[in-house]
């Protein structure tokens, strides 16, 4: 009887890291840094505090925010990294 190991990880991080453990990264839109009075030569943001989407996942609104009406590329983008734990490893009998 053979037996053989096979390790199952979930692997949510970027493809060009190759060590051991996985990244997960957890992205979260903060305050609009839209400048609404660009075009007047000035600088005034709206007060938006968090990006909200204001649609479902795979529409449109998904981009949109209900809170301001801007698209999410106007919100400051926070990235956090998370090393996520390697499954145990899972032993299969071939017969």
């Amino acid at each position: 009887m053979k037996k053989r190991q096979i390790v199952v990880r979930k692997d949510i991080g970027s493809r060009r890291n190759s060590s051991a453990s996985s990244m997960g990264r957890i992205v979260r839109y903060a305050e609009c840094q839209k400048n609404h009075a660009a075009s007047l030569g000035g600088y005034a943001v709206d007060g938006c505090r968090e990006f909200m989407a204001s649609g479902e996942e795979g529409t449109g609104g998904e981009l949109i925010c209900a809170a301001c009406g801007c698209h999410r590329n106007f919100h400051r983008k926070e990235v956090e990294n998370n090393e996520l734990q390697l499954a145990r490893p899972i032993c299969i009998k071939e017969n």
